[in-house]
């Protein structure tokens, strides 16, 4: 099945958390927490501790993101974690991988797997898609 969706990032909160011990590299990595909302067939929230390597300035970086969502799947309601990631050259998304953590689901999102992706319109619309099944 495919639930497809928008989001809007309503919080996005650096933290002080740093690589431990200090490693110089060519890119500063960072640690924030986000907040989600979603709509259309994926409607909810989700909590995302996001890392990245990331230059602000030229938009060059790597990010890995750990989501927590809760609320409703083409009408299931329940939670689940699924995790993404991307590399930008500043203007492209490559090297992207995205997938439901198995055994994450929750209520009738119990025993939910798949995968999915996301992707950025020109307007800047912030898409979202899963390729799921449920067991």
């Amino acid at each position: 099945m495919r639930a497809d969706a928008t989001f809007t990032v309503t919080s996005f909160v650096p933290t002080e958390l740093k690589p431990d011990p200090p490693v110089a590299t060519g890119l500063p990595v960072g640690v924030a927490r986000l907040e989600k909302h979603f709509e259309g067939e994926a409607t909810g929230r989700s909590a995302t501790l996001f890392t990245a390597a990331f230059d602000q300035t030229t938009g060059v970086g790597t990010y890995v993101a750990m989501e927590s969502f809760e609320g409703t799947l083409q009408g299931r309601e329940g939670a689940f974690n699924f995790v993404h990631s991307a590399t930008t050259s500043g203007s492209d998304r490559t090297t992207e991988f995205f997938t439901i953590v198995p055994s994450s689901g929750t209520a009738d999102l119990a025993g939910i797997s798949g995968a999915g992706g996301m992707a950025v319109d020109a307007d800047g619309t912030h898409r979202i898609w899963f390729d799921y099944q449920l067991r």
